[in-house]
């Protein structure tokens, strides 16, 4: 380790002589350099943890020493006999009263003397913690090679730099930690809270969360889109050694969940081949190929869910963990049949669109899945998982309200419009009215004549007889899509 006062104070050759009573600052704090300096304010070229080495008394002690505490000085070294002999009480006083450690350094000990056994004892820690760094990360990479590669490699890790590692896996919980029971649940819960936004990021990211088991530094694991997890680490006074073997780890840990993707990719497939037989109506093949490896296909009656957005891969892997009916990827879609609990909660988890049908029969999957994507047109942010009764129990005009009907709506309306913006809005009360003009009229507050020239007024503006049923419905629900 670098040295310290004491250390210095020990070396007889160096003839060190505490001035300060006993308990005055931290003597056994580690020394980060040495530095000599007469500067009535040498703080601007001083670091936290550096000696500070004079041959001039200050003018004034007391707001010297003062500054010198307050910027984290370690220790003041007063060189004797160069310009006066022995140190001034003054100092001595000022030392003891703001902490700081003074001692003396006689004429015959150069300040070069003191500078080099601090430097020897930097320099010796920084080798030696760069050995412990090779070691460290031979021994992991060791670790690797054991059967449970991921274990061994966290497991590894916190015996190496004896702090608490943990992993929160893709669905955002705990899924391990290192050693036993350095975790109690509330530790759990930070970490799983913290990971969280994390993981919904969606993006390789870093952050740090404290804990009852101390402060924690976390990182992402896996490629941006499709993350594998975050890895904890007991981050409490970790040098820069430690850091590099703790990146190795991250690494490592990525690629180790990385390897079990293979298995996952053919899963994966192998989902949407039993959904597909599902769809094709080949029941007993499905069962028969989906039950040994993936579990029972749920129970009939069942919903059918169709969801889509930019996260449907970090979907699908959360719903590996955590749902209890069937899903599988279809294109750009992902289906999940059986567990309405578990789409609505990945489709507010991952800002995903999507419809959920009425119950169905399994050999009715072709006309559900019809159900829940027309029920997904429906989807807001505020209601991101509609379900097919909503939808039609809001009626057949209520499917209008469309970006491409309100297009065309608006593209027809556009003769009405130009002559007359209060036209269309004539026409839509003369339409809520069933076509009686002396309703509309009083309605309007016009004369019902005045209604009759409107209405022959928009027929020659649209091309249309307005007097037959198809063409009054046609012009009304234009009149409902655009708005």
């Amino acid at each position: 380790m670098p040295a310290t006062l004491t250390q210095l104070l020990a070396r007889g050759e160096l003839g060190l002589r505490l001035l300060t009573p006993a308990g005055v600052g931290d003597v056994d704090a580690p020394l980060a350099w040495a530095h000599s300096s007469d500067l009535p304010d040498p703080t601007p070229f001083l670091s936290r943890g550096q000696v500070l080495l004079v041959t001039e008394p200050p003018e004034d002690a007391e707001p010297y020493v003062r500054r010198l505490a307050e910027h984290g000085i370690a220790a003041l070294g007063f060189g004797t006999e160069v310009v006066r002999d022995g140190a001034p009480a003054e100092l001595v006083e000022a030392c003891t009263r703001h902490g700081l450690p003074l001692f003396e350094v006689p004429y015959r000990t150069p300040f070069i003397a003191v500078a080099r056994f601090v430097a020897d004892r930097v320099a010796a820690d920084a080798y030696a913690r760069s050995t412990w760094a090779l070691r460290a990360s031979r021994a992991i990479s060791l670790a690797a090679l054991r059967p449970d590669a991921l274990g061994a490699v966290l497991s590894e890790l916190s015996r190496q730099i004896e702090r608490p590692v943990a992993l929160v896996g893709g669905d955002g919980a705990v899924a391990r930690s290192y050693p036993s029971g350095a975790l109690d649940a509330r530790a759990r819960r930070a970490l799983a809270e913290a990971a969280d936004p994390l993981l919904r990021s969606g993006r390789r990211a870093a952050g740090t969360v404290g804990t009852d088991a101390g402060p924690f530094a976390l990182q992402t694991l896996g490629a941006a889109g499709r993350l594998r997890g975050v890895l904890a680490v007991g981050s409490d006074s970790l040098d820069a050694a430690a850091q590099q073997v703790i990146t190795g780890v991250v690494a490592l840990a990525g690629l180790a969940l990385e390897q079990s993707r293979a298995a996952d990719a053919a899963r994966e497939r192998l989902r949407t081949a039993v959904w597909r037989a599902l769809v094709a109506g080949d029941l007993a093949v499905a069962a028969s190929v989906a039950e040994p490896v993936l579990g029972p296909l749920p129970a009939a009656p069942l919903r059918v869910a169709v969801l889509s957005g930019p996260a449907i891969a970090a979907a699908f892997d959360w719903l590996d963990t955590n749902a209890s009916g069937f899903f599988a990827r279809e294109g750009s879609d992902l289906v999940v049949l059986g567990d309405d609990e578990a789409a609505a909660a990945i489709a507010t988890r991952f800002d995903l669109r999507g419809g959920l049908s009425a119950q169905a029969e399994l050999d009715a999957l072709p006309a559900a899945v019809e159900q829940a994507s027309a029920a997904r047109g429906r989807a807001t942010a505020d209601e991101p998982l509609p379900s097919f009764e909503e939808v039609a129990g809001a009626g057949m005009l209520a499917l209008l309200h469309t970006p491409d009907a309100r297009a065309v709506a608006r593209s027809a309306l556009r003769p009405l419009t130009a002559a007359d913006p209060a036209l269309p809005g004539v026409l839509r009360t003369w339409l809520d009215s069933d076509g009686v003009y002396d309703v509309a009229a009083r309605k309007l507050g016009i004369h019902r004549h005045t209604l009759r020239a409107r209405v022959a007024e928009a027929e020659r503006l649209l091309g249309r007889d307005l007097t037959s049923f198809a063409a009054r419905a046609d012009l009304y629900a234009a009149l409902r899509a655009s708005t």
